[in-house]
């Protein structure tokens, strides 16, 4: 198989752009590395600008539109997303985006939107939605950040998806930090799949005991599937860029019980430094 790819882009003060061009083959293989399908080629592209104010609370804003279409290899579309936003950036580095898109998806495999066992949508049909998007990221140097965003537009099937996104996060300098998210979809459907609604919770935490010991824990359950999943990482680093890591990690349905799936993974990295 082959592949290829090719990046342009420029950036100044005022003008920012940039267009990448992908191909993978059918038959290509990832030895190494990871590619999201086979069998196409991808253009994404970008083009956006800023203004300046002399004064008040705002350091720079302006609008950026970005393209990104798929195609088979016979350069037939299979999905697009056109998006329009804008960008307001504050003088504490807190930022404000809302955004337009547009979304065409050629289904390539059955799918069912709901993701809960209802009648999937069969190979090759076509879907058309617009969506509005609204973002706030609070100033990052701050102990306690947080970013919330929120979701309205069209969906699979004529319907209709609203999603909220909370981030939260807040540092205990300079040992631990603690971070959630907190996701809330709700899906309006025709029959037979209806309305769905579920929850996404992912609390985390980071600790460092010394310049070179590091613990991370990640939890997160998922209402829509009814799953929980755990996942644990310690860190040693015993010399530069040398490291033992051992992570663990279990999945498993939360109603019934039923265990899925876990794993005990060790690694260790050596630097021959010469």
């Amino acid at each position: 198989g082959f592949t290829q790819a090719a990046n342009v882009e420029y950036k100044s003060r005022e003008w920012n752009w940039g267009v990448q061009e992908q191909s993978v083959a059918e038959d290509y293989r990832a030895e190494v590395g990871y590619v999201p399908r086979n069998g196409y080629v991808n253009i994404d592209s970008f083009v956006g600008y800023l203004f300046f104010p002399k004064g008040g609370i705002v350091l720079d804003h302006g609008p950026k539109i970005g393209l990104n279409y798929f195609f088979d290899q016979r350069l037939n579309r299979t999905d697009n997303t056109n998006e329009f936003s804008y960008l307001v950036q504050f003088r504490d580095r807190s930022e404000l985006t809302s955004s337009f898109g547009n979304e065409f998806v050629e289904l390539l495999k059955p799918f069912d939107p709901t993701q809960s066992g209802n009648v999937p949508l069969p190979i090759g049909s076509r879907h058309f939605w617009n969506a509005l998007t609204m973002q706030y990221v609070s100033k990052p140097q701050s102990m306690f950040t947080y970013t919330v965003s929120g979701r309205y537009g069209g969906y699979y099937a004529h319907g209709t998806r609203t999603s909220i996104l909370s981030e939260l996060g807040y540092r205990f300098q300079p040992y631990v930090s603690l971070s959630a998210i907190v996701n809330y979809n709700y899906i309006d459907l025709p029959d037979p799949w209806n309305i769905t609604d579920f929850w996404l919770i992912g609390p985390k935490v980071d600790i460092t005991f010394t310049n070179k010991i590091f613990w991370a824990t990640l939890f997160q359950y998922n209402e829509q599937t009814k799953n929980f999943n755990l996942n644990s990482r310690f860190q040693w680093r015993y010399k530069p860029a040398s490291d033992l890591f051992i992570v663990y990690t279990n999945n498993y349905f939360i109603d019934p019980p039923v265990g899925r799936n876990w794993a005990l993974t060790v690694k260790l990295s050596y630097w021959f430094n010469n």
